[in-house]
This record gives C-alpha cells, structure tokens and sequence, in this order.
C-alpha cells in the first residue's frame, strides 16, 4: 500500500525534510525506515545531507544514485545504519564539486599509485576506488562528528572486515595524508556548521 510505503518526514533534529520509501513494504524495510527516522531526529546530520530522496530495498546493495538507496541489513546497529547513510550522501556531496573531487584523485593517485579494485578490498574501478576512498574519509569525519571518536572508530574497524577493506584500512592508516589532499582541494566536513 503506497500510503505505508511513502511517507516525508520532517524531523526534529533540524535535518531537512526526507522522503523516505521502501521498495517492497516489507516487515524489514520498513523497521529500517523506522530505525532511520529515529536516528535522524536523534543527530543532527543536516550539514552532511545533500539528497533529501531515500528509498529502502532489501535486495538491493547501498548505492547513492539515481536515488540514495539503503538495505535492511543493519537493523541490529544503528551506528552501522547511520554511517552508511552518511557514506552514500558523501557521494552527492562529491557529484556537487566535480572539479574538486577530480582535483583530489589526481593528488590521491600520485600519493598512493595503487589502491585495491574489486570486491572486497576495493570498489569496481581504479577511479570508483580514487573516489571511494574520498568517500570513506567523508564519512568518517561526519560520523566522528556525530557520534564520537570511539563508535566511529567501532564502526570503521567493522567495516575494514566487510566492504571496500582494503580502503578503509588505508583511510584509517593514513588518514592525515588524506585529509590534506581532501582539504586542499576543498572537499572537507567540517563538525561545526
């Protein structure tokens, strides 16, 4: 029924208003919208939201375009839940500066010549894994802004063991190195509005 699969929320914690949908109206997606709502109106994220169109698909892998799209895969952890909302606005925000997110690849290229392609280690191209690894640091800083040091670094030590390993390991291992070329080229988060 669309009513129950569609619905715009305006939330407390000053995050814009969301359109929140899920793709089939299962029992999962739609604890999963619930648990987002919930998590939204608890932190305030409106500083690292760039796309206000969320939908929720229990078959689909997390992906940020045509629409940000988020699993059900995380209803035991929020912070899981959140970081990975926080990765794929991080996308927008990069598809908002193209001149600047080619301007850090090219600086990551020459810093790390190497980086990991393919599942589990990397993203699906040389170039995605570039960008991924701009992502990650993104949402590192963003989730270290809302929810602290100690689950963010929780978060990331989980997600070295799960997706885009090999990236993650290297954000975290060299993450001041990162945040240089991320900074210079005027990409960075900052945690105060």
């Amino acid at each position: 029924m669309i009513s129950r699969c569609l619905i715009a929320v305006l939330l407390a914690s000053c995050t814009p208003a969301l359109t929140i949908t899920t793709a089939h109206g299962r029992d999962d997606e739609l604890q999963t919208r619930e648990q987002l709502e919930r998590l939204l109106s608890a932190h305030d994220v409106s500083r690292f939201t760039y796309t206000r169109t969320i939908a929720i698909d229990d078959e689909s892998i997390p992906h940020s375009h045509p629409v940000l799209t988020l699993h059900a895969r995380h209803l035991g952890s929020d912070d899981l839940l959140l970081s990975t909302f926080l990765h794929e606005q991080a996308h927008w925000w990069l598809e908002e500066h193209p001149r600047q997110t080619d301007a850090a690849v090219t600086a990551l290229r020459a810093r790390f010549p190497s980086l990991p392609v393919g599942f589990p280690d990397g993203a699906q191209s040389e170039t995605s894994s570039y960008e991924h690894l701009i992502v990650d640091h993104l949402e590192h800083v963003a989730l270290r802004c809302v929810l602290g040091d100690a689950r963010a670094s929780a978060t990331f030590a989980f997600w070295e063991t799960d997706h885009y390993r090999g990236l993650y390991a290297l954000e975290r291992t060299s993450e001041p190195a990162i945040e240089e070329i991320v900074a210079r080229a005027g990409l960075t988060y900052h945690c105060a509005p």
